[in-house]
């Protein structure tokens, strides 16, 4: 039977922006401060690369009873039976990729219009990503920021669950929060935080209190 997506925190790895730590550590620390969505995401590894890597966190997001989704790689998320995709516009349709993936497993598609947010529900995405809300450099092909103003349409208009991305920090939390989205992205806020355990902590407590209620 397939899941559904928890509400709340929603974080992806960035091990560019870890402070040289490696993907399978960032993910420990962020387990055990309490993340309880997780992305793996990773332009620059070799297939084999990611799956190993994913091996591994998959029995430890298991572990902390963490909903682990997994970038682009359909073939990995087979492999090592992830809880959901995410797919973005150069991708397969939601549509093609539940051909492949079958039913257990969510589908998310990053969105950036109105017009890609429609779409994704129409081929059956499980969620969307909607963004970048700000300006973000966590990917080398970054599409221009879509502001509040398409999160605000999306809120309104798509039923499926909606996840704010991009650039979005512990100093702008608030403002997205305003339009109550289902999930909220932080990267390399959390990823290259000092003190990634009082990020996690601020996020989630902003998040719960002004956000969920």
């Amino acid at each position: 039977m397939k899941k559904q997506l928890p509400k709340g925190l929603y974080a992806i790895t960035a091990e560019n922006f870890s402070n040289g730590k490696d993907n399978i550590t960032i993910v420990k620390r962020m387990l055990e401060a309490g993340i309880k969505v997780l992305q793996y995401r990773d332009k620059y590894k070799t297939k084999l690369e990611k799956f190993k890597q994913c091996e591994v966190l998959r029995k430890l997001t298991i572990d902390f009873g963490c909903f682990f989704i997994i970038n682009d790689d359909i073939d990995v998320s087979l492999a090592v039976q992830s809880d959901g995709v995410h797919i973005g516009q150069s991708d397969l349709p939601a549509s093609e990729t539940r051909e492949i993936i079958g039913r257990n497993m969510i589908i998310g598609v990053s969105t950036h219009s109105p017009k890609e947010a429609l779409l994704a529900v129409e081929h059956g995405a499980d969620y969307i990503a909607v963004g970048p809300i700000y300006k973000t450099f966590t990917k080398d092909s970054v599409k221009d920021p879509v502001g509040l103003e398409y999160l605000n349409f999306c809120v309104k208009n798509i039923k499926i669950p909606k996840v704010a991305i991009g650039g979005i920090k512990l100093s702008n939390l608030l403002k997205i929060c305003k339009y109550k989205p289902d999930n909220i992205c932080m990267v390399t806020e959390i990823t290259s935080s000092n003190n990634m355990e009082l990020t996690i902590k601020k996020a989630q407590e902003i998040i719960n209190d002004y956000c969920q209620n």
